[in-house]
């Protein structure tokens, strides 16, 4: 029964149609480079952003509830396979200034080897996308969706030939793939193929250029969309199933699909972009204001990047909003993307954007958004689950205690 819940969960992302070309138009889905392994290990293939990927794993430890609660397990980590994403490389005197441009982050103020979770924005202020960057010293290194890869791509070439600076962008195509490694476990995992490096001196949200299981040319990340501690891994494709083989291995490894991917970041609080968050939302009403910094930081006494008169006021507070992102609790059964949320005197406030039922809580969670005057927690609302009205909590995300790794003192 919850198997199902949790694969229904999933197959509605999966459906979903969206502009950001989630769903495969394709004739023929992309194999990732891992592809091959995949159909060894028993996946269950689905279209995925164009590209074909395991939604879960037949075996042992396979299905979406066994994947979840492995990466959460004290001393394993799970291993998933994110080469749909998009890889670029920015280089050139003024990256920093066109990508403070083009996202909200201070992109300027990270150190050598240091990552941020940022937000592409469009004129309006909506979010284009969502990305992880990392100062490589001489390049930046970002990470976007593989649902909206190409129509980023179009973005900045638009605003790179109106900026007319010194500025180019290197997109790594097929020639690179990338893994999630993700769990308590994680770091133990990856040290075996990744010498020289301590890596209790690594903090969460950093990254290098790097060699694993011998093969050069690969970079890790440590950051992930699960909660967990963990890493992404760059590798070059050819070199793709040996490493993730090594990995595979370790008897704490377990390789992980789609289904637990997403019920691991709704248990953290995470968005998925086309569902939680799009070109019509603004980072305050995504709860993600924190992406530009605090009060008085530079990025937001500054603005300057697309759309910020929608988001920030002239003296770098923020602008009001009409709604916000919240986390929902209480339902007696899982309240699914697109429901509808009620107040107590059966007016419509909001909408679920995000729903399943939680492994670990053992309990339903959703995310969605509603009227600002509802957002506090412990507001009451009402939702309307397939016809019936169930008693809801308004709640603070994370739904389940993060574990992101910091650096001992």
């Amino acid at each position: 029964m919850l198997q199902s819940t949790l694969l229904n969960s999933t197959a509605k992302c999966l459906r979903r149609p969206l502009t950001t070309r989630l769903f495969s138009t394709a004739a023929e889905p992309i194999p990732t480079p891992l592809y091959s392994l995949h159909l060894q290990l028993s996946g269950s293939m689905v279209s995925f952003a164009n590209y074909s990927l395991p939604v879960l794993y037949a075996g042992e430890h396979g299905g979406v509830m066994k994947e979840h609660l492995w990466c959460r397990t004290d001393g394993k980590s799970s291993l998933f396979d994110v080469s749909h994403m998009g890889q670029i490389r920015w280089r050139g005197r003024d990256r920093v200034k066109f990508l403070e441009k083009v996202t909200v982050g201070d992109i300027g103020g990270l150190k050598e080897g240091q990552a941020c979770l940022s937000l592409l924005t469009n004129e309006k202020g909506g979010i284009i996308d969502d990305t992880v960057i990392t100062n490589a010293g001489d390049y930046i290194y970002m990470v976007v969706n593989g649902a909206t890869k190409h129509g980023d791509m179009e973005h900045f070439k638009k605003h790179m030939e109106e900026f007319g600076g010194d500025v180019s962008m290197e997109y790594l195509e097929e020639s690179m793939a990338l893994l999630a490694l993700q769990g308590p476990g994680a770091a133990d995992a990856v040290g075996k193929i990744l010498k020289g490096v301590d890596l209790t001196k690594m903090p969460f949200m950093s990254g290098m250029d790097c060699a694993l299981d011998g093969v050069e040319g690969c970079r890790i990340t440590r950051c992930g969309y699960t909660g967990e501690d963990g890493f992404e891994l760059a590798i070059p494709s050819e070199h793709a199933i040996s490493i993730a083989t090594a990995l595979l291995s370790d008897p704490t490894v377990n390789p992980t699909g789609l289904g637990a991917r997403d019920s691991l970041r709704l248990e953290a609080g995470l968005c998925l972009y086309g569902h939680d968050i799009d070109g019509d939302i603004n980072p305050i009403e995504a709860s993600l204001g924190w992406t530009l910094g605090g009060p008085g930081s530079r990025r937001r006494l500054e603005g300057g990047f697309l759309g910020a008169q929608h988001i920030l006021k002239p003296d770098g507070k923020f602008q009001k909003v009409s709604k916000k992102r919240v986390g929902l609790i209480g339902m007696k059964a899982p309240a699914r993307e697109g429901t509808d949320i009620y107040d107590g005197e059966g007016k419509k406030v909001g909408v679920v954007t995000s729903g399943t039922f939680s492994p670990n809580l053992k309990k339903p969670i959703a995310m969605g958004y509603v009227e600002t005057g509802l957002s506090k927690v412990g507001a009451e609302v009402m939702l309307d689950v397939r016809g019936k009205m169930q008693k809801a909590e308004v709640t603070k995300m994370p739904f389940v205690e993060t574990r992101y790794y910091r650096v001992p003192e």
